[in-house]
C-alpha cells in the first residue's frame, strides 16, 4: 500500500516540473528575433574570396554599410536637369539623418534619359528599425513628375524583415492548428490532443530558451530562417515521439487495464526506438557543422537542440499525463488492442503473398522519378523569385535594370594594389561581360584621387547583365582569370557572393551526405542488431530523397513557375528528409524485430506492419502538415524547402515504409536480419490471414 501514493507522485511532479518550464521558458520563443541576426556574411562561405573581399571593404568604409539605391523614373519620357537637381538636393538632404552614413552620392541620369539613380549608405546595424528609416526616405527623395522606388541590398533587406515579421506567431499559430486538427481526426478524442500539442509547446519554449542562451553568448547564430525551421521541426518531432508512445500506451491499456503497468510498457517499449529516431535526427543536424557556410552550421546545433528538447517532453511530459489521466486521455475514444482493422491489414494481406512483386512494382517508378533529380537548378534564387509575392525592392531592382546596366547597384568589388590600380582597372572593363570599371575615390564623385586603405584600392565593376543571374556569375569567373596574375587581386561583390555561396553549397553536399548516410547506417545497426535490414533502410530512404528531387524539379518549374532553387535547398532538403524518413523506418523496423523475435521473420514484417501502420501513418501526415507550413512565409527558399520535405515524408510513410520495405523485408526472410540470431531461425508456421497475425 505504501507504493500506491508513489505511483501516483512521480507522474505528478514530472507534470508539475514541465508545467513550470512551460510557464517560465514559453515567452522565449517569441524572444528570440531579439538575438537574430541578419548578418550579409552569416550566408557567406568562411574563406571565400568574397568573404575577405567584404572585410577589405569594412575597411574603407570605417565599418559595414548597406546601400540604398534611390531610383526615379519619369513614365516614358526624359527627365530634365531641374528634376536631376532637385533629386541631387533630396539626396543631400537626408545627410546626417538617423540611419545614414556619409554623404549620399548625386543623382546621376541613365543613358536612355528617362530615369535618376542615387545611392545612401545606411548603418548596418538598423535591425527592426530599417524599415522605419526607409519609410522615412521615401517621402524624402520625392521629385515633382518622377516615381521614386528604393532599390539594393538595404531594401531588399527590409522587404526579407517583413516577410520574417510575426514569424513567431503566424507560423507557430498555423503549425499548431494544423496539428490539432490532424490529431482531432485520428484519435477522435477530446483531451489526447490537446495534451500532446501541449507537450511540443512545451519542448519548444524550451528549445527556444537554450538557443536563446547561446545565441546571446554568440555561440550559434539565429536568422528568421533557422528560428522557423526550428519551430516546425520541434512541433513535428515532438508530435512525432507523442503519437508513437500514446499508440502503445493505447495498446497496453486495452490489454492490461491498469494504467500504471500501460505506461510502463509503453514507456519502455518506445524509449529505444524514440531515442534512436532522436539521435539520428540531431547527428545529421549536427553534420552541418562541416559545412563551410555560416548559416547551415547554425542550424545544425539550433535543430539538434530542438529535437532534443522534443524528445525528452514525449519520454517524460506525455506519460506522466497519460498514466495520471488513465482511459479518460482517450475519452470518448476506447483503448484498441494490439493490431489494427481494414486498410492495413488488407495491405498486410497484399504484403505477404506477392512480395517480390509489390517491391520491383514500387522501385522501378521510385528509380525511374530519381533519374530526374539532376533536372533540379540549384544555382541559386534570381532575385525577382526570392519572394513568391512581388515585393518593393524586387519591382525597384527592375526598374533599375531596365534603365541602368543591369548589373547598376550591385557591381563586383575587386581589391587591388593601390600601385595597381591602374592596370586592374583597365583589365576589368576588357572582360567580356563587364560594362565599366571606376576606382573607388575619396569624394565619392568619379574621376578624382582613388580612396587607399592600407596599401589598398577598391574598383568597382558594373556588369552587363543582372547581378543575380548566371551570366554575371560566369562574369566573375571570367575577371578572376583575367586578374589572376596581377598579384594581391581579390573579386567580390554581390555576384561573386552568389558563386561562391554556390560552389560552397556543392562542396558542402559531396561531403555532408555520405556522413550523415554513414551515422544513420551506425544507429541503424546498433538498434536492430542487424547489417542487412539497416543497409536495406538507408538505401529506400535515400532513393526516396532522389525521386523528391525528382518531382520537385518537374513541380518548380512547371506548377511554381521557379527557374532555380537556392544552392542549400537540397541539402536541407537531405537531411531532414532522410533524418527524418528513417524515423519511420526506426518506428517500423523496432516493432517488426520485437515481433520476428516471437514468430519469425516473415511473420513479424506483417505484424509489424498492421500495428504500426495507423500511428506511422499519422505522424507522417502530421510532418508532412507542420512542414507545408513554412510556406506562410512568402521565401521562395522555405516555400521550395517546405515542398521537399512534406511530399517526400508522405512519399516515405505512404510507399517506401509500407509497402517497399516491407515487402523487401518478407522476402528475404530470416536473411534480413543477418547476422543476428533473428538470422538464423524462421517460426515453424505461420496463420493463414493478416488478421489472424495480430490477434
Amino acid at each position: 500500500m505504501a507504493r500506491r501514493p508513489i505511483r501516483w507522485l512521480v507522474p505528478a511532479l514530472l507534470v508539475l516540473v514541465w508545467l513550470a518550464v512551460g510557464g517560465g521558458f514559453g515567452p522565449f520563443a517569441g524572444k528570440l528575433t531579439e538575438v537574430s541576426t541578419s548578418d550579409q556574411a552569416a550566408f557567406l562561405p568562411r574563406s571565400a574570396e568574397s568573404t575577405r573581399v567584404l572585410a577589405v571593404q569594412e575597411r574603407f568604409r570605417a565599418g559595414e554599410t548597406q546601400p540604398l539605391i534611390v531610383v526615379w523614373t519619369a513614365a516614358g519620357e526624359k527627365t530634365t536637369p531641374g528634376q536631376a537637381a532637385a533629386a541631387t538636393r533630396a539626396l543631400a538632404s537626408l545627410r546626417g539623418t538617423a540611419g545614414v552614413i556619409g554623404t549620399p552620392t548625386p543623382a546621376l541620369p541613365s543613358d536612355d534619359g528617362q530615369a535618376l539613380s542615387g545611392v545612401i549608405q545606411l548603418a548596418p546595424d538598423l535591425g527592426a528599425s530599417l524599415g522605419g528609416v526607409l519609410d522615412r526616405i521615401g517621402p524624402a527623395v520625392t521629385v515633382e513628375g518622377l516615381r521614386a522606388q528604393l532599390a539594393g541590398p538595404a531594401a531588399t533587406r527590409a522587404d526579407l524583415s517583413d516577410a520574417f515579421a510575426g514569424i513567431d506567431g503566424l507560423l507557430l499559430g498555423v503549425a499548431l492548428i494544423t496539428v490539432l486538427i490532424i490529431l482531432l481526426a485520428v484519435y477522435r478524442s477530446v483531451l489526447l490532443p490537446l495534451v500532446i500539442i501541449t507537450g511540443a509547446v512545451f519542448a519548444l519554449g524550451l528549445a527556444c530558451a537554450v538557443v536563446y542562451f547561446l545565441a546571446d553568448h554568440d555561440i550559434v547564430r539565429v536568422d528568421g530562417q533557422v528560428q522557423g525551421i526550428l519551430f516546425i521541426l520541434v512541433i513535428g518531432a515532438a508530435t512525432d515521439y507523442a503519437l508513437l508512445l500514446t499508440a502503445r500506451f493505447r495498446e497496453e491499456l486495452a490489454a492490461a487495464g491498469d494504467r500504471f503497468a500501460a505506461g510502463r510498457v509503453a514507456l519502455r517499449r518506445s524509449f529505444e526506438p524514440i531515442a534512436a529516431s532522436a539521435a539520428t535526427v540531431a547527428l545529421g543536424l549536427l553534420a552541418l557543422l562541416l559545412s563551410s557556410l555560416t548559416n547551415n552550421r547554425a542550424l545544425g546545433p539550433v535543430g539538434a537542440v530542438g529535437i532534443v528538447c522534443a524528445a525528452l517532453s514525449a519520454l517524460t511530459f506525455l506519460p506522466a499525463v497519460l498514466v495520471l489521466l488513465g482511459r479518460a486521455a482517450l475519452w470518448p475514444a476506447k483503448p484498441q488492442p494490439s493490431g489494427a482493422r481494414g486498410i492495413w491489414d488488407r495491405v498486410a494481406t497484399v504484403v505477404g503473398r506477392h512480395p517480390r512483386r509489390l517491391w520491383v512494382a514500387t522501385i522501378l517508378p521510385l528509380i525511374a522519378l530519381a533519374f530526374l533529380a539532376p533536372q533540379l537548378n540549384a544555382r541559386g534564387v534570381p532575385l525577382d523569385e526570392t519572394f513568391v509575392n512581388d515585393a518593393p525592392s524586387v519591382v525597384a531592382q527592375a526598374t533599375l535594370s531596365e534603365h541602368f546596366p543591369k548589373g547598376s547597384g550591385q557591381p563586383a568589388v575587386i581589391v587591388a594594389p593601390a600601385g595597381r590600380a591602374v592596370a586592374v582597372t583597365a583589365a576589368a572593363r576588357a572582360v567580356q561581360g563587364v560594362s565599366g570599371a571606376t576606382p573607388v575615390t575619396r569624394s565619392g564623385r568619379p574621376g578624382d584621387a582613388p580612396k587607399i586603405v592600407d596599401g589598398l584600392v577598391l574598383v568597382e565593376a558594373t556588369l552587363s547583365d543582372v547581378p543575380d543571374g548566371d551570366a554575371a556569375q560566369e562574369t566573375v569567373k571570367r575577371l578572376r582569370a583575367a586578374l589572376d596574375g596581377e598579384g594581391g587581386v581579390m573579386v567580390g561583390g554581390y555576384s561573386a557572393q552568389r558563386y561562391d555561396t554556390t560552389e560552397a553549397a556543392e562542396k558542402d553536399t559531396l561531403l555532408i551526405v555520405p556522413v550523415v548516410l554513414v551515422i544513420i547506417l551506425l544507429i541503424l545497426i546498433v538498434l536492430l542488431r542487424s547489417l542487412t535490414t539497416p543497409v536495406i533502410l538507408v538505401v529506400t530512404v535515400a532513393l526516396n530523397f532522389l525521386a523528391t528531387l525528382g518531382v520537385s524539379a518537374l513541380v518548380f518549374t512547371h506548377v511554381f513557375g521557379f527557374t532555380g532553387s537556392d544552392a542549400s535547398v537540397p541539402l536541407y532538403g537531405f537531411v531532414f528528409l532522410v533524418a527524418l524518413g528513417v524515423d519511420y523506418n526506426i518506428f517500423l523496423m523496432s516493432r517488426v524485430r520485437e515481433e520476428t523475435a516471437r514468430h519469425g521473420a516473415r511473420e513479424g514484417v506483417l505484424r509489424g506492419l498492421v500495428t504500426t501502420g495507423g500511428v506511422i501513418t499519422s505522424a507522417g501526415v502530421v510532418l508532412a502538415a507542420t512542414f507545408a507550413a513554412l510556406a506562410v512565409i512568402p521565401l521562395a527558399f522555405l516555400v521550395q524547402t517546405a515542398f521537399i520535405v512534406a511530399f517526400g515524408v508522405l512519399l516515405d510513410t505512404l510507399v517506401v515504409r509500407s509497402l517497399l520495405v516491407p515487402a523487401l523485408i518478407r522476402d528475404l526472410g530470416p536473411r534480413a536480419w543477418w547476422p543476428s540470431r533473428l538470422g538464423r531461425a524462421e517460426a515453424p508456421s505461420e496463420p493463414s490471414s493478416a488478421r489472424a497475425r495480430v490477434r
